[in-house]
């Protein structure tokens, strides 16, 4: 009664103006009160927000997903696009102390992969049809939804552009830009494969190890594990991934595939869609002296990680260059050690065996349809940011509720539910 009654009286203001910032004023110490709460929450890591919030980000699929094939912008360049999949602030959280190491066994191998598990499951690993996929995004000619821009940033010696889209079925779907000034794209190429050498640099995965690998056509099945925030478990992915080369142009493709000798756990949760690849080429320096020595990665991302789409729609806008700009310093560093006479990794010598295709292959696979997809410019073409706002105040309204109030996994669902329907009706106003 109290509160209806403070309400009553705010709502009596003869101006919306007054009305505004009374209200204003009753909630500012209500959202200071939250965010010293979730702060003080972090710190002493309570059992609700382990296993209560965990649980609710573990048990929240997303719209329905389809069983579609795709993989490596983690491998984003694994776009470290989990990290930009949460909330910039939530996402640089530390392990926890957990340390961080390669579990290496040494992989089933076959001189002609004939006899090995990589035949049996062929159709679930990479394949031509999977090449052909890459080009026609590469091509922008996948007869997909319009690429909508959403950044383009820069250091003295990185450039980066980013897009979205929104297809009828199944989560967000990325494509970003980068160019590293003075880099060979087989630097480039060995620096994004090379799993012991990431598990350094990249601070979310904190398990890495090869299951099956072809030293004829370099395919390999790999299995990691990526460290979460404190109110989602673990993923785990099983992730198929090979190289075509046509010249010095590579095309990397990884994506989910499923594996015999790997169960299925209730933790780390299994991530199934998962698709990451990039096509990684020399082009001009931006210093304009007409000299190749600058290498352009493109890049095509998605996964459905059981995170709600419109959540991490926000976080990947919020997360995403802070995620980015260490791959620069990372290949930096890297290419030092390449330099410095360091021997290779076993992935990084799997790296280096490639199937070789002609650029005329390539060409009438780019070919195959003439319907193209478009790529718009900026933000500007999406949603005015006026209307975003208070899609934004609800969704984030919705986790802040849902993570201080323990009531228990339903009511948390039903305010995750209440919160999705109000911003789609905000998206059509």
């Amino acid at each position: 009664m109290g509160l209806a009654s403070v309400l009553l009286e705010i709502f009596s203001k003869p101006s919306m103006g007054d009305v505004l910032s009374e209200l204003m004023m009753f909630i500012a110490p209500l959202w200071i009160a939250v965010f010293v709460g979730v702060l003080v929450g972090w710190a002493w890591k309570p059992k609700w927000a382990n296993l209560g919030c965990r649980d609710l980000m573990d048990s929240s699929v997303s719209k329905e997903s389809t069983n579609a094939s795709s993989s490596c912008f983690s491998s984003i360049p694994t776009f470290n696009f989990v990290k930009f999949q949460l909330p910039a602030c939530i996402s640089g959280v530390s392990d926890d102390g957990i340390q961080r190491e390669t579990f290496y066994v040494p992989p089933t191998t076959s001189s002609d992969c004939s006899s090995s598990q990589l035949q049996s499951e062929k159709s679930s690993i990479v394949t031509e049809d999977d090449l052909e996929h890459l080009c026609r995004l590469v091509e922008v000619k996948d007869r997909g939804p319009a690429w909508i821009q959403m950044m383009e940033r820069s250091t003295p010696t990185m450039s980066y552009q980013a897009w979205r889209r929104d297809p009828e079925t199944g989560p967000p779907q990325y494509r970003s830009r980068t160019v590293f000034e003075d880099a060979t794209p087989e630097m480039v190429r060995d620096f994004f494969w090379d799993d012991e050498y990431r598990l350094k640099w990249d601070d979310m995965l904190i398990h890495a190890m090869t299951l099956e690998e072809c030293p004829t056509t370099g395919t390999m099945v790999v299995q990691w594990v990526r460290k979460f925030p404190f109110f989602c478990s673990d993923r785990e992915y099983i992730i198929g991934r090979r190289i075509w080369e046509s010249g010095r142009l590579y095309y990397c493709i990884t994506k989910g595939v499923s594996h015999l000798s790997v169960p299925r756990r209730n933790k780390p949760r299994r991530v199934d869609l998962y698709y990451s690849s990039w096509c990684i080429r020399a082009v001009e320096s931006r210093r304009g002296d007409g000299q190749l020595t600058a290498c352009e990665v493109l890049l095509f991302h998605h996964e459905d990680m059981g995170i709600p789409w419109e959540i991490a729609k926000l976080g990947v806008r919020q997360g995403m260059w802070g995620a980015v700009k260490k791959f620069d310093p990372a290949l930096r560093a890297y290419q030092k050690q390449r330099v410095s006479g360091a021997p290779l990794s076993r992935c990084a010598f799997m790296a280096q065996i490639n199937t070789k295709v002609s650029a005329d292959y390539l060409s009438s696979l780019e070919n195959c349809t003439n319907d193209s997809s478009r790529v718009e410019n900026a933000d500007s073409s999406e949603k005015p940011v006026g209307r975003n706002i208070p899609k934004l105040l609800v969704v984030g309204g919705a986790v802040a509720l849902a993570c201080t109030l323990d009531r228990g996994l339903l009511t948390k669902a039903v305010i995750f539910g209440v919160a999705r329907r109000f911003a789609k009706i905000g998206r059509r106003l």
